[in-house]
């Protein structure tokens, strides 16, 4: 680069630096676009909406309680992957979404559950079953039911239910016939619903008639049977705007529920961490961001200094992001923020340590940073791309929280690729354009020659020593499951518990309720995760916990009363369940297991050898498992923090295992015999040995900063991360290419040659 076009380069990065730094804190135009102020925040830091919804029918069923509230979330994920529905009590389910304000607004979106019904035109003694009532000539506004919905059901004239939609959108598109735009609604069915809805047009559009759709009783649309639809697809079009077709497909959604629901309140609920908790996590970010800074520039000189500008900018470019797509910030998703910015160092690591190490082999400033930046091309492509991989399917298979992490997750991963191979590229050679050339600004000599560390005979031990950690956590566990304590200490997210309503003669703001009335409820209950929110507009407080005992529950009861002079009548508790349902369980469970998949079929592709992808999934399930065997053995809170930390350590331990794999495929094409093979492996992990411990201790730094500042949550959050990295970095050193090396030798032929380690 020369120099005009350095000093233009570096202009640009400070006023890049500069802006978005302006954005971030101040905004554009009145509405302050682009803030931080306007990303859309989660329950936890700026509340919501809190819908209960009680089932009509009588002793509903375990079974279609949990199939409701699945639907249900699914459903309302349209507005926040965030949202959480759960139970609460025998017949009550709650919907609580973060980020709005309106209750009556989203009631209206969302659609009242009901009962849904594909009708068919008339019966089988060929009587009507519906019939226009008006004459306005606007196709199915003007009809009624002849009969009701009991007798429609008995005679077998309901063709279908909501229960066998399984899609119904809105969407707009060219009409073949007339080529104008048209609104309709799309419906896919289930298999069930495929082999009924076959039957109900075949028969409708041989005698000339229609299928009628009725919510609740009530009209919605009676569309045209043009032919035999047998696909499991349908179509309703007719003359709709786009918004009444959208509420169309709300509607048909809705009713696709198994149970029926009516509104029995709404209410708008405040943040359920105070101020101190975002300010205590923001600090963290800015310090470890300070010491990420500080630690780059120490190791790389201006190389370093070069990434940590880098760095500002990431950060800004994510924020700015996160408020463009309108992503859901929880404090978890800040705490996974921070981080990424850890995370985010990992590609400017690899790329001057090679840069170092072209230096330290006697190339020049400028033909260093050329190789450095080629040579590190494929480790960082292969291992951002294996974890987008894994972003991509816990996007399309997750659910609730795995959405939202998915979300962030990919966004950190394009961002930080983006600032490494672009940013970082274009400031350093800036630095080298406008003269600062000489080699001591760039490359500091190691005082010692390296020597080759013999990983590889001290395989033996690596294993043992992990599968006895590992044997461990499952004896712990298991000891604890004998008491009757269950292998985890599953939280209010994973278990369910207590909402206590509490009206108090005061209104109490969120950091004086985490100060006064919290203490006082960790106390009577020994649950130190709970969970407080203000209802707006009133001096009521729900409190939840873990499901107290009758005992407790009075307890409580009399607590507040004793500190707090709250009248006892106003004073009411349900048994909730698991934000966190089954099925969202399984959403994770079967995300992660395809993703693992998907990576190992990646790897397989990238570097044309099994063993190399077999070896990287294994050391990945293996840092999993050690994170859980934490949770279990230091008994910390199982809640939705877990899910985010174990997909944080699938999507950062696969990281390190590929830079070393990339080394030692490197290293494979200059072998000239199969004795050389274990040194290969020894020196490969040698190599890249500084690039694993400076990314996980920048990494490592962030979390621990959140550890110590961070409010219980994030504590909570913090320490299973601290171990992940540590044993991610453990793994990828000491087993992944111990593991390569053994079925290399041991698997698909004999190696001759190769000398065996003991």
């Amino acid at each position: 680069m020369k120099k005009g076009k350095g000093i233009v380069s570096l202009i640009l990065t400070v006023v890049l630096i500069g802006l978005l730094a302006f954005t971030t804190a101040v905004g554009f135009g009145k509405g302050h676009s682009g803030s931080a102020k306007n990303i859309k925040l989660g329950l936890d830091l700026a509340g919501g909406v809190s819908i209960t919804y009680k089932v009509k029918d009588n002793n509903p069923s375990e079974s279609e309680m949990k199939d409701t509230i699945y639907k249900l979330q699914k459903r309302v994920e349209q507005y926040s992957t965030e949202a959480s529905v759960y139970q609460e009590g025998k017949d009550r389910i709650n919907i609580e979404i973060p980020g709005v304000s309106n209750a009556n607004e989203i009631l209206d979106e969302l659609g009242q559950p009901g009962s849904l019904y594909f009708i068919a035109q008339k019966d089988k003694s060929g009587n009507a079953n519906y019939e226009r009532v008006g004459s306005t000539g606007d196709e199915g506004k003007d009809f009624k039911l002849t009969k009701s919905l009991d007798a429609l059901q008995l005679n077998g004239s309901v063709v279908l239910t909501g229960t066998d939609v399984k899609v119904a959108k809105a969407q707009t598109r060219e009409n073949p016939t007339t080529k104008a735009k048209e609104n309709v609604v799309t419906l896919s069915f289930t298999k069930e619903g495929t082999k009924k809805f076959a039957e109900a047009t075949k028969k409708a559009y041989q005698s000339g008639e229609s299928i009628g759709i009725y919510y609740d009783g009530a009209f919605v649309s009676v569309p045209n049977v043009n032919g035999v639809i047998s696909d499991g697809s349908a179509e309703i079009s007719g003359n709709m705007t786009y918004e009444e077709a959208d509420a169309l497909a709300s509607t048909i959604r809705i009713g696709g529920l198994k149970l029926e629901l009516e509104e029995l309140r709404s209410q708008v609920v405040g943040a359920q961490l105070g101020e101190q908790a975002v300010h205590t996590s923001l600090l963290a970010g800015a310090i470890g961001l300070a010491l990420v800074f500080l630690f780059m520039v120490w190791v790389y000189l201006l190389p370093g200094f070069a990434a940590g500008l880098a760095l500002l900018i990431y950060t800004g470019l994510v924020m700015v992001i996160l408020n463009a797509f309108d992503i859901t910030l929880t404090l978890p998703g800040i705490a996974g923020i921070i981080l990424s910015i850890g995370m985010a160092v990992d590609a400017n690591v690899i790329i001057f340590a090679r840069v170092k190490e072209e230096m330290a082999a006697g190339r020049g400033v400028k033909n260093s940073l050329k190789v450095g930046f080629q040579k590190a091309m494929s480790a960082i492509v292969d291992g951002n791309v294996t974890t987008l991989i894994a972003a991509a399917v816990l996007w399309i298979k997750g659910s609730g929280t795995v959405k939202g992490f998915a979300q962030t997750l990919a966004l950190g991963i394009i961002v930080s690729m983006f600032t490494a191979l672009v940013i970082t590229r274009m400031i350093v050679y800036a630095f080298y354009g406008i003269g600062i050339r000489d080699e001591k600004f760039y490359y500091r000599p190691w005082k010692k020659e390296r020597k080759t560390i013999d990983f590889l005979s001290k395989k033996k031990a690596f294993f043992t020593f992990s599968i006895a950690v590992m044997l461990f956590g499952i004896a712990v566990m298991g000891f604890h499951a004998s008491k009757g304590e269950g292998a985890f200490a599953y939280g209010l997210d994973f278990k369910g518990g207590t909402a206590t309503n509490v009206t108090f003669n005061e209104d109490y703001s969120i950091d004086e309720i985490d100060k006064n009335i919290v203490p006082v409820v960790e106390k009577v209950t020994g649950d130190h995760n709970v969970q407080t929110q203000k209802v707006a507009g009133t001096k009521q407080i729900v409190i939840k916990t873990v499901t107290l005992s009758l005992d407790k529950r009075e307890a409580l009861n009399k607590a507040m009363v004793d500190n707090f002079k709250v009248d006892k009548s106003k004073i009411t508790a349900e048994n909730i369940s698991s934000t966190v349902s089954s099925e969202m369980r399984r959403d994770a469970i079967v995300a992660v297991i395809i993703a693992a998949i998907c990576m190992l079929l990646y790897i397989w592709l990238r570097f044309k050898d099994i063993r190399f992808a077999t070896s990287a999934v294994i050391a990945l399930l293996h840092d999993v498992l050690i994170v859980i065997f934490f949770y279990g053995v230091v008994r910390i809170s199982v809640g939705n923090t877990f899910i985010a930390t174990v997909l944080t350590i699938v999507g950062y331990s696969i990281n390190a295992t590929i830079v070393i794999f990339d080394r030692i495929r490197e290293e494979l094409r200059g072998r000239k015999r199969a004795a050389d093979l274990d040194a290969i492996v020894n020196r490969s992990i040698t190599q890249t040995l500084t690039r694993s411990i400076y990314t996980s201790l920048t990494t490592f730094i962030m979390v621990a900063v959140l550890f110590v500042l961070g409010v219980s949550s994030i504590k909570e959050f913090a320490a299973p991360l601290m171990v992940g990295v540590a044993w991610g970095a453990y793994s990828s050193v000491c087993i992944t290419g111990a593991l390569w090396y053994v079925m290399k030798t041991k698997i698909g032929g004999k190696q001759a040659g190769n000398k065996k380690k003991k």
